[in-house]
């Protein structure tokens, strides 16, 4: 049955709630220490697992237990799961009982947030229960909190239900009230003098993604005027788009990976990029690396390439010469 309008909304509500319980329980557990949460506790199939990923895990399944509703089951699909079976609330339900699947990063943008250099961000997405031909198109609520650093005393909160806009938050962290504000992605047509970058937070593949952005800027004759801002968080990337700092960012990991022949996790995954619906919703423009919608399965494991525009503008000026230049 097609949700109404009212469970979408009831559901935005829901997956803004759970991450203000994470975003407390982050800034609660600070008080351990950073280098405690920095420590590795285990490398997935998905990812690296840290001291500080584990902490809120828990609060996440006790968060579901208590708050889900039981009239609408849920299936979880969460980074730190894998190999524990399907996870469903109420606990115990099949999977082919539940109407949803919520596809959820408790934290993205560890690596800064635990060592207080940066905000990351809680994100989540829910689709129409397709069992595995649920995919990222079929997101119809997604929700993004900040994660402060710890002088940060204050945290953004957007959310959006497809065809419904974006609604944003901004929390004062001391006195807990909340002050609505409207993101307004940038409206430039070029990038010269703002920010627009190629991924590339790890050794692996970076000289062939640099040259392919360099010869992006040569063939749009940018100049030297276009700023790059590593910001090692999917989240935190869509954020910037969505706030107007930023006019395009592509992440294109898994295409260096895929054509150098190396193996590795460390690219973006469904759960990263499950809130592409927000920027979307916010007048951007977020595709895969061929300009297509966004279809990988709602798992922890795919390798994800996406690109997102500021606007159509942007997308129309920039995109076709972007996948030219990924061809070479």
């Amino acid at each position: 049955m097609k949700p109404s309008a009212r469970e979408l909304e009831a559901t935005r509500r829901l997956l803004c709630g759970l991450q203000d319980a994470v975003r407390d329980r982050v800034i609660a557990v600070r008080r351990l220490g950073m280098p405690r949460l920095a420590r590795v506790q285990t490398v997935t199939v998905a990812d690296t697992i840290y001291a500080l990923d584990v902490a809120i895990e828990k609060t996440v399944l006790a968060w579901f237990a208590r708050h889900w509703p039981v009239d609408r089951p849920v299936e979880l699909v969460m980074e730190g799961l894998e190999g524990r079976g399907p996870v469903t609330f109420p606990r115990g339900t099949p999977v082919t009982s539940t109407h949803w699947k919520c596809i959820i990063d408790p934290i993205d943008g560890t690596r800064g947030l635990m060592y207080d250099k940066r905000s990351g961000w809680c994100l989540a997405g829910l689709a129409p229960q397709r069992g595995q031909k649920t995919n990222l198109a079929d997101i119809v609520v997604a929700a993004m909190t900040e994660l402060p650093t710890s002088k940060g005393g204050f945290a953004d909160q957007l959310s959006a239900v497809r065809g419904k806009g974006v609604t944003a938050e901004r929390v004062d962290l001391r006195t807990g009230r909340r002050q609505t504000f409207r993101p307004q992605p940038s409206r430039a047509t070029t990038v010269g003098h703002g920010f627009a970058s190629f991924a590339k937070f790890f050794p692996d593949g970076k000289s062939w993604l640099s040259a392919r952005e360099e010869q992006l800027w040569a063939e749009l004759a940018a100049g030297s005027d276009v700023f790059d801002d590593q910001y090692m968080s999917t989240g935190g990337q869509l954020y910037e788009i969505i706030a107007g700092h930023d006019r395009f960012i592509a992440d294109l990991r898994p295409l260096a990976n895929e054509r150098l022949g190396i193996r590795t996790s460390r690219v973006c995954h469904p759960y990263d990029i499950a809130t592409a619906l927000i920027a979307q919703e916010a007048g951007c423009v977020v595709t895969d690396a061929e300009g297509a919608s966004l279809r990988a399965p709602l798992d922890t494991t795919s390798p994800v390439s996406w690109v997102a525009y500021a606007n159509r503008a942007l997308a129309r000026k920039i995109g076709p010469v972007l996948r030219q230049v990924m061809a070479l």
